[in-house]
């Protein structure tokens, strides 16, 4: 668990600090992280690996209306996040209220991204899932099986 101070920035672990400090081409200088809001939670990105899933996602965009508004939703709220040399990065304020951050902070690795959520939020969604886990895992096995 991590705080967010005052100033609204909040530690990252280290091993994510390095995950998310990917450098650019050719020996360019480390691009800033990106961070978004997501389902109840934000989603921090490597800088490169955004910018695919943006490019994925505006390509779908232009023909799926649903797509449009998840987009619409990602994008928008997207903001470069540079780590700063504490290893700091600071929420916005639009973020941070969506969210619903308040102090307490999980930081959770999930594939490319990390997620920040709310702790208390967290520990809901978990309680949630575990009580229709099974239902949860046969859905995924389906969509993995086919």
């Amino acid at each position: 668990m991590h705080t967010i101070d005052a100033k609204n920035r909040m530690s990252l672990p280290a091993a994510f600090r390095q995950q998310l400090q990917d450098s650019g081409p050719d020996g360019e200088a480390p691009k800033p992280p990106v961070i978004t809001n997501a389902n109840f939670c934000l989603d921090l990105y490597p800088h490169e690996d955004w910018a695919r899933f943006e490019d994925q996602i505006v390509s779908i965009a232009s023909v799926d209306p649903e797509a449009q508004a998840y987009a619409r939703m990602m994008i928008s709220g997207a903001t470069e996040c540079p780590i700063d040399k504490q290893g700091r990065i600071l929420v916005p304020p639009h973020l941070r209220e969506y969210a619903g951050l308040k102090r307490e902070v999980t930081v959770a690795g999930v594939g490319p991204k990390i997620e920040l959520w709310d702790t208390a939020r967290f520990e809901a969604n978990l309680h949630q899932i575990q009580s229709r886990f099974e239902g949860v895992a046969l859905s995924v096995a389906g969509k993995l099986a086919s």
